[in-house]
């Protein structure tokens, strides 16, 4: 026995069915349209049924407008009644001759569409045998003649063909509807699985309508763009796909959301719909080229350092251990003694610079983890305040966000530890003693996790910021030019980015050497990248990749 939702909206129109039906019978007794054999005088069985049928259909009318929920029991009882009232009719009438027969025929077929199974099968034989009695007794009774009987008995046939018929066509019925619901369940899983995927991956996803407006933004593109609305495109964006519209052939440059955000790549192509052209459009982060370009880089370079070490450093040796032996020479005067000590000192910084680009080709790969970048950040400078003397003055603002980012902690450790030498040793010069600010936090607009060093030095001038994190650039005599270039390179190894800021407001600059606009300026302020505590010296940020986008 098999009772659907559909089941019970049919039945609905059924009841709907069997009032018509009884407003007829009654009608037929008050217009004296009946089939009642006057010399049987049940007259007053035939109308008080009528009424009764048309009463309980009503009464069931109204309960099922009122929100009743018919169960299969419901049903089963109701088309047991209709055969038994309408029987009980044909009882008060003159038998199968009446033609109440026909309605039981219906009253049965429809007992077997609204139930499935084989229970409509015992509507089809209580109502064969319900008028093969009524036309034996009949018979026996009123001595009414057997044709009745064999009327009956075709009946009969008729109740359990129409059985039968309907139990068949309601079982391949069945099946369709159990296959189309199997169809509409795969159809929803894969639209599930799909949104899944398409939230998922790694590549920003974002279709719009032709109007720009946007119709589907998956995780990844609303990250890699740190839009505030979702609804509109940002304007760098926006900006390519009218190029791109304007000629499909073109491909577009890359460009950043934000001058702190990640350098992106926007690939567009058309969808044709049914109700219109839309344009999806794939959105990549550069950084993972980017590596693969520096680990090309690297293996280059590590060919020529090789050479440089044999070809510099024996005869650079052979130069600062002959200055050596000469300045031990009593004979030497005062004006030969001071150039020994220029040879040696520049001897010193070939070397360190052969030393630092050694460091850069033999770098191994980076064995990225996740780490808290709070925590981290605790460990490494009790570590590095216990190996420096005096105790230098380090002050840690740690994020209440919990920061996670996936990096390489040695490598990062290298960055770290440059960056902050360097400015602890500028914020000496100017206010008289080692000093220096660490902040951690979350960026809000792209929920990056970042690492400022903030010093309080007198900054770097204008015309050195487009050469700040150049190879070999350096403002001081003994420096060999690297130490940024290096922590620079160590971040794209990590998928990190390293930024110059200037605590000095309103000027801004960045690693891509693009001088920021006033309205970036109000922007770097809601992102925390000017130091309200300090008017001077520089900022450096480390912005590190989205942990769960990392491979």
């Amino acid at each position: 026995m098999e009772h659907t939702i559909q089941s019970l909206r049919l039945f609905r129109f059924y009841n709907h069915y069997r009032i018509v039906v009884g407003l007829i019978l009654v009608g037929a007794v008050f217009f004296k349209i009946s089939f009642i054999d006057p010399a049987q005088q049940k007259s007053a069985l035939y109308q008080i049924t009528t009424i009764c049928y048309v009463s309980i259909n009503t009464f069931t009318a109204f309960i099922l407008l009122a929100g009743f929920q018919a169960t299969s029991r419901h049903i089963i009882a109701s088309i047991i009644f209709d055969i038994l009232i309408l029987h009980v009719l044909m009882y008060a009438s003159t038998g199968v001759q009446t033609g109440l027969g026909n309605l039981v025929v219906i009253s049965v077929a429809a007992g077997n569409i609204l139930i499935r199974g084989r229970v409509g099968t015992l509507f089809a034989a209580l109502a064969a045998l319900a008028s093969l009695g009524i036309e034996l007794n009949q018979v026996f009774n009123y001595d009414a003649k057997v044709d009745g009987v064999v009327k009956a008995g075709l009946l009969g046939i008729i109740y359990f063909a129409a059985a039968f018929l309907l139990q068949n066509i309601s079982k391949r019925i069945s099946q369709s509807e159990e296959l189309a619901q199997e169809r509409a369940r795969n159809i929803i899983e894969l639209e599930k699985l799909n949104h899944q995927i398409i939230q998922r991956m790694q590549t920003g996803i974002v279709v719009t309508d032709e109007f720009g407006n946007v119709r589907l933004l998956n995780q990844a593109a609303l990250s890699l763009l740190n839009v505030d609305d979702e609804r509109k495109l940002p304007a760098q964006l926006k900006q390519r796909q009218d190029l791109w519209r304007a000629n499909p052939n073109i491909r577009t440059e890359p460009f950043k959301t934000s001058t702190s955000g990640t350098i992106l790549q926007a690939n567009f192509t058309q969808l044709k719909k049914d109700t219109g052209s839309g344009i999806l459009i794939f959105i990549e982060d550069t950084s993972k080229i980017s590596q693969q370009a520096q680990q090309m880089k690297l293996a280059s370079l590590g060919r020529l350092t090789a050479g440089i070490a044999h070809e510099i450093r024996n005869p650079l040796g052979a130069i600062s251990h002959a200055a050596q032996l000469l300045a031990e020479s009593e004979s030497l005067s005062p004006a030969d003694s001071r150039m020994t000590d220029i040879i040696q000192r520049h001897s010193g910084r070939v070397n360190g610079i052969v030393e630092s680009i050694l460091q850069l080709s033999r770098r191994k790969q980076p064995e990225a983890i996740e780490n808290d970048i709070n925590e981290w950040l605790t460990k490494f400078f009790q570590d590095y305040t216990l190996s420096h003397s005096p105790t230098p003055e380090i002050t840690l603002k740690l994020g209440l966000e919990n920061p996670i980012a996936r990096f390489d902690p040695s490598q990062i450790e290298q960055v770290v530890t440059n960056l902050v030498d360097n400015g602890l040793r500028y914020s000496e010069k100017v206010v008289g003693k080692p000093t220096l600010t660490v902040c951690s936090g979350i960026n809000k607009r792209n929920d990056l996790a970042f690492i400022d060093i903030i010093d309080q030095g007198t900054g770097v001038s204008t015309e050195d910021i487009d050469h700040l994190f150049e190879p070999f650039f350096t403002t001081e005599s003994s420096g060999t030019g690297l130490g940024l270039y290096l922590s620079r390179e160590l971040c794209e190894s990590n998928q990190a980015q390293l930024n110059y800021y200037s605590n000095s407001p309103p000027k801004r600059v960045e690693l891509n050497k693009e001088h920021v606009s006033s309205d970036e300026n109000k922007q770097a302020a809601g992102e925390g990248l000017v130091d309200k505590e300090s008017s001077t010296g520089s900022r450096f940020r480390i912005t590190f990749a989205h942990h769960k986008r990392i491979i």
